[in-house]
């Protein structure tokens, strides 16, 4: 998977709602957002699997606690499509964070307890074009 942006020193604390919006590749296998404190302590992994890793059409999320993979949580709910454009809000908590798509949201558990989100990373088959600080 290719590497994108990374951006770091980010100072997201709790109650604050953020979001990448980009392009969704023609012909995308998967695309991942990566936010937390560092590339070994993420506290959400969101990879949009469009045919990959035997899922199809599903949202993995997980966690990275000083370098180990925690449990993944799957999401059916898949708004994206290839070659369009792609929004995802983040609301970050100090108990989960509520990821905000198209017509659908769910929450994923801030298992590192994280406080201040400093770290996003991007990767895959999307072409990040803004991130929005609300």
């Amino acid at each position: 998977m290719s590497c994108g942006l990374v951006c770091t020193n980010l100072g997201i604390k709790p109650g604050q709602r953020f979001g990448v919006k980009g392009e969704v590749t023609p012909g995308a296998k998967s695309f991942v957002v990566n936010i937390g404190k560092d590339p070994a302590n993420i506290v959400l992994h969101f990879n949009a699997r469009f045919d990959i890793h035997g899922d199809v059409k599903t949202i993995v999320c997980n966690s990275k606690n000083n370098g180990e993979w925690g449990t993944e949580q799957r999401e059916t709910t898949f708004p994206f499509q290839e070659g369009s454009t792609a929004e995802i809000f983040f609301l970050h908590d100090k108990n989960d964070l509520t990821i905000q798509l198209p017509g659908h949201q769910f929450k994923f558990p801030n298992r590192l307890g994280l406080q201040v989100i400093d770290y996003l990373a991007e990767e895959g088959d999307f072409k990040l074009k803004s991130l929005q600080m609300e």
